[in-house]
C-alpha cells in the first residue's frame, strides 16, 4: 500500500484524526479549562445578576462582533491552506495562511484598543468580580492567539523551503490549534458580551 493510501486512510479514521491525537488531547484539556472557568463565570453571575448586568453593558459588543468576523474568516482560510497544502499547492496554501495569520493579528490589534479602552476607564481585573473573569478569560484567549500565530509563522516559513517539507499531519495540527483558538471565542463572546 502506498504512502499517499495510508495517509488516506489514516485521516479517516478515529484513532488518527487531522493533526494527530496529541493536539486533540491538548483541544479537549484547552476547552474543559475555559468550560469549567465559564461555569464558575455563570454561577458567579447568578448570584450577584445586576452587578454582572450592569458591568456588561461597559463592554463594546461591536468590538466583539467585529473580531468574531475576523477569526472567523481566518477560520475559513486556515482551512482552505490545509486543503491546498493536502493537494500540493504548497504556493496557494501561503498565501491563505498569509490571510488566516493576518485575520489574528487584526483580531490582537482590535483585542488592544479594547483593553486600552477598559484601562483608560478604569475597568482593570480588580474593579469587580465580572471584570476579574473578563480580564482572566479574554486574556487567556489572547494567549492562545498568540501563541496559534507563533505556530502559524513557523508553518509559514517551512512552506518555502522545499528542502525541509512539512508532514501533512504537522499542518494539520497547526490547523487543528488555530480552529480551537475560533471555537473558544466563539463561545466567549456570546456568553460574556451578550448573555449576562
Amino acid at each position: 500500500m502506498s504512502k499517499e493510501a495510508t495517509e488516506s486512510i489514516d485521516s479517516k479514521s478515529l484513532w488518527y484524526p487531522p493533526g494527530g491525537l496529541l493536539i486533540w488531547s491538548l483541544v479537549l484539556m484547552e476547552l474543559f479549562t475555559f468550560g469549567v472557568a465559564l461555569i464558575a463565570f455563570m454561577v458567579s453571575s447568578r448570584n450577584d445578576p445586576e452587578a454582572f448586568h450592569a458591568s456588561r453593558l461597559l463592554l463594546n459588543p461591536t468590538f466583539g462582533v467585529i473580531n468574531t468576523i475576523f477569526l472567523l474568516t481566518s477560520g475559513y482560510f486556515m482551512a482552505s491552506s490545509v486543503d491546498q497544502f493536502k493537494r500540493g499547492d504548497h504556493p496557494r496554501a501561503r498565501r491563505f495562511l498569509a490571510i488566516t495569520m493576518l485575520g489574528g493579528v487584526l483580531f490582537l490589534a482590535l483585542k488592544a484598543v479594547e483593553y486600552h479602552e477598559k484601562i483608560q476607564h478604569g475597568l482593570d481585573l480588580r474593579y469587580d468580580t465580572f471584570f476579574t473573569y473578563y480580564w482572566l478569560l479574554t486574556s487567556f484567549h489572547v494567549m492562545h492567539v498568540l501563541v496559534g500565530l507563533v505556530i502559524l509563522t513557523y508553518l509559514f516559513v517551512r512552506l518555502k523551503n522545499p528542502d525541509k517539507p512539512i508532514k501533512t499531519e504537522d499542518y494539520e495540527a497547526g490547523g487543528v490549534f488555530w480552529h480551537m483558538c475560533d471555537l473558544i471565542w466563539l463561545i466567549l463572546f456570546p456568553v460574556i458580551y451578550l448573555l449576562v
